[in-house]
């Protein structure tokens, strides 16, 4: 087992440190968590106009009174994600980051259709309207789109910046009006090179990159990254490098994380439909459902009902210590005091239900959906420090959320159970 280890360790930790490292993943993180309070808000507005006990009727009448705050938030999260990436790259590289955060939202606006089309009522005509912008655009259906353009926005502004084409005003200028100077010139040049790239699909083309990213790009690598085998992998990977003490959440999620947000955003908006919509085109793998039907269960690795183990039923003193040191935040999903208190870092005897527990747990939870013994999640951001059970409830509007995570959390004990008997019995045996 130890040659094994040392073996993974010297070929994957490096390759895993880089990504961890990698400047673009960084900002794109960064990006993410500066729409989280937003989305948050839209979240708790999804949860409260869907609660299984309202009547329809009154649903709908909380639709129509609240529905804003959904729109305003969740629905045009991509707009937030592209002011993010241009403000933090720009950050990194010592260039105005406000400019660099518009910058990027006006170039992904320029590669935005202004029209849409609407079918009637009947569905036997369609109406062409101009001058406007979808909600769609601005939120799921545009992530990869905006998530491109900010960066390559971003990155021609700072060039240009950094290459000198700026305006330089005297001292006695006030800083605002010195600083939008400076902006200028990289600001004209890379808005230019997005409309002649928008000229350039629509004029020869007949067409817009949000259609083509989307229908090439996005919608296949979102079904590969959410389906059941990338998702396995990505619950391997947290696991694995939490192992070798790198934080395998961070570094995973920097990956998938795009993959996740596309589709609760999509979620969101066929939970505004109905629950047919939602049960018939909507994703299994969300941001809502690793938050909650991963991390949700006491952090990484599932470990609340490993921390109740050691505190209650192990023996030896230092286990049952730490298992009740680590209780209250476990609670909270936040184990950092049971994955090095334990130690379940670089702790060869443990590896196997460190790495299993979470795997099986997962499957068990997308079965469960894939069945529809248990609603999807309804497009509701679920903050990952919820309790067990809580969450469950939220993420799904049903107590079937609940009882899926009770079942994950009793599959989880008995996986870990019979290793950490033995643990406990060797301790026991050496004093």
């Amino acid at each position: 087992m130890n040659g094994f280890m040392e073996i993974l360790s010297e070929k994957i930790l490096p390759i895993a440190s880089k990504i961890g490292q990698n400047k673009y993943l960084l900002v794109l993180r960064d990006a993410f968590m500066l729409s989280f309070p937003l989305t948050m808000f839209g979240s708790l507005i999804v949860v409260f106009n869907n609660l299984p006990f309202w009547p329809d009727n009154l649903k709908t009448t909380f639709s129509t009174l609240f529905g804003n705050g959904q729109s305003a938030t969740m629905s045009i999260m991509t707009v937030f994600v592209t002011i993010g990436i241009g403000y933090y790259f720009a950050k990194g590289e010592k260039v105005e980051p406000i400019f660099g955060g518009v910058v990027s939202l006006s170039s992904f606006l320029i590669l935005t259709p202004f029209f849409a089309t609407f079918a009637s009522e009947d569905g036997n005509t369609t109406v062409d309207a101009s001058g406007l912008l979808t909600l769609d655009r601005l939120g799921a259906k545009g992530m990869f789109l905006g998530i491109l353009a900010a960066f390559l926005a971003a990155k021609l502004f700072v060039a240009l910046t950094k290459k000198g084409f700026v305006i330089t005003m005297p001292d006695g200028v006030p800083p605002a009006v010195s600083k939008s100077f400076s902006a200028l010139i990289p600001a004209i040049g890379t808005l230019t090179l997005f409309l002649i790239i928008n000229a350039g699909m629509t004029g020869f083309f007949q067409t817009n990159l949000h259609d083509v990213i989307y229908q090439v790009i996005q919608q296949p690598l979102t079904g590969l990254g959410t389906g059941l085998p990338a998702t396995i992998i990505a619950i391997f990977f947290v696991q694995f490098l939490w192992f070798f003490g790198l934080h395998g959440q961070i570094i995973v999620n920097s990956v998938f994380e795009p993959f996740w947000q596309t589709n609760m955003l999509d979620n969101a908006e066929l939970t505004k439909q109905g629950a047919q919509a939602l049960s018939e085109h909507g994703h299994i793998v969300t941001k809502s459902f690793m938050d909650t039907f991963t991390v949700g269960l006491g952090g990484s690795g599932s470990t609340l009902v490993v921390v109740l183990l050691m505190a209650f039923v192990m023996k030896h003193k230092q286990y049952k210590d730490v298992g009740r040191l680590a209780l209250a935040p476990g609670l909270f999903n936040v184990n950092e005091p049971v994955i090095f208190g334990l130690p379940m870092v670089m702790n060869a005897s443990i590896f196997i239900p460190w790495i299993l527990a979470p795997i099986v747990s997962v499957i068990l939870a997308y079965l469960a959906f894939a069945s529809h013994l248990v609603p999807l999640t309804t497009g509701a951001q679920v903050p990952w420090t919820m309790p067990i059970f809580i969450s469950g409830f939220l993420a799904t509007n049903s107590i079937m959320g609940s009882l899926l995570q009770l079942v994950q959390f009793l599959v989880i004990g008995a996986i870990w159970f019979p290793f950490l008997k033995m643990v406990d019995s060797v301790e026991a045996k050496g004093e």
